[in-house]
């Protein structure tokens, strides 16, 4: 049988692991009782790009993911390269086949609700690490600045007066991003305690108790703490801070060029992602309110 030798082959020439050729083995049984089923008069040889789609639009209507599918077309395209290559059959029916595109996960984010509580709230302390840690907090959701953006900045980078900073991006890419009056009146404070304690000789602008720079575990456990406190589901990262920023931007009617920009986005395209998320919870809120929906 062809495919007992093909199985040979990958055992013995390309050295698969027994688990992998077991599973182009199941992958390849898959679709040979597939279209068996179909036509019993169809045969390795006489099989078409046709029954190759139809037999994707079968395993994806009987809830396959996309990843699923890939994995067995991918199989199936291996062993009909093999057969080619031993002139066993002319017509490669997988050779223009596209797989089924991956859904891209949509962004995590807090809703609005959340985040009042959190920032308006009595989490943080008083003294100069809750100070600290309540102003970082708000620095990822009022600026959407990547956590490496964060622990990167300096104190020059911020300007108080303009009510800006200057960040650092991807390949030392720089953007200026605004913030509020809000922000500035935790940055002032939060500068003048740091004054006070003397801990501005590095020039970091976000520090730990010695006035080292914070390092990116440091800052990403604290934002894993705080945002447990109001929300539970699993993740809980700056970058959720960075989608909820970008989300809330987008319900407040943010338009998408002026969001790319002010997230450093090299692409509109990665920027567009947003509108998903701000669509499914207009559905979510469209299901909860519309007496027939």
């Amino acid at each position: 049988m062809w495919t007992e030798a093909f199985l040979e082959y990958l055992t013995l020439e390309r050295n698969y692991s027994l688990r992998t050729v077991e599973e182009y083995r199941d992958d390849l049984n898959a679709f040979e009782s597939y279209y068996k089923k179909v036509d019993s008069t169809l045969s390795w040889e006489t099989i078409d790009g046709d029954v190759v789609r139809d037999w994707m639009v079968s395993m994806m209507e009987a809830g396959r993911t996309a990843t699923t599918v890939n994995r067995r077309l991918s199989a199936l395209r291996t062993f009909y390269r093999y057969l080619l290559k031993r002139d066993w059959i002319k017509v490669d029916p997988v050779r223009n086949i596209q797989g089924p595109k991956k859904k891209k996960p949509l962004p995590v984010f807090l809703k609005e609700s959340e985040m009042d509580r959190l920032l308006d709230g009595e989490f943080f302390g008083s003294d100069f690490l809750g100070k600290r840690d309540k102003l970082i907090v708000n620095t990822f959701y009022v600026t959407g600045v990547r956590l490496s953006e964060l622990t990167g900045l300096n104190n020059q980078d911020v300007d108080l007066w303009g009510g800006v900073i200057k960040v650092t991006g991807k390949r030392n890419k720089q953007r200026i991003v605004p913030f509020g009056r809000e922000l500035e009146a935790l940055l002032r404070t939060y500068l003048d305690e740091k004054s006070s304690l003397g801990m501005e000789d590095g020039g970091a602008m976000f520090v730990d108790e010695k006035g080292e720079r914070l390092t990116n575990v440091k800052v990403r456990n604290l934002v894993r703490h705080y945002l447990g406190m109001v929300t539970t589901q699993k993740k809980r990262s700056p970058h959720v801070l960075r989608h909820t920023f970008a989300t809330s931007m987008l319900n407040h009617h943010a338009d998408l060029e002026s969001l790319k920009e002010l997230l450093g986005h090299e692409s509109i395209s990665t920027t567009e992602i947003y509108t998903h998320t701000t669509f499914e919870e207009l559905k979510e809120m469209y299901n909860q309110a519309h007496p027939r929906a």
